[in-house]
């Protein structure tokens, strides 16, 4: 498995002052996907000048989780699987979510860890 890029990802009930901040910080919106997740959210995948990113999600909840993407996601679910990581969605375990640029799976640790390990299907920075 190889990482492609390793970046917060931030869930948020209200989102636009999340965004408005990072703007601020000096970052753009560099895409967006809609209709992602159980709950239809849309994700801002934002980078500044130096090339870090920050994704912001409007969610239900609000946490930050670490957003791992991966050149194969089968492969990264069972490294995590084997080091006790569990698919955080109990009732879709075997379920990966597609969005059409990517697909992902929501991992947690027993300790609270959460990471969205996603591999995308198109090329999208």
């Amino acid at each position: 498995m190889k990482i492609t890029s390793f970046n917060p990802l931030i869930v948020t009930k209200d989102a636009e002052p999340v965004v408005k901040l990072f703007e601020e910080l000096g970052f753009e919106k560099r895409h967006i996907k809609e209709g992602i997740s159980l709950n239809n959210s849309e994700d801002i995948r934002m980078k500044d000048a130096n090339g870090y990113h920050v994704d912001v999600t409007q969610g239900t909840g609000e946490w930050t989780m670490i957003r791992m993407n991966v050149d194969n996601l089968e492969e990264a679910i069972e490294f995590l699987e084997a080091r006790g990581f569990h698919k955080a969605r109990h009732e879709v375990a075997n379920k990966t979510i597609d969005t059409g640029s990517s697909k992902f799976n929501i991992m947690v640790s027993a300790g609270g860890t959460i990471f969205a390990v996603s591999q995308h299907i198109k090329d999208n920075d």
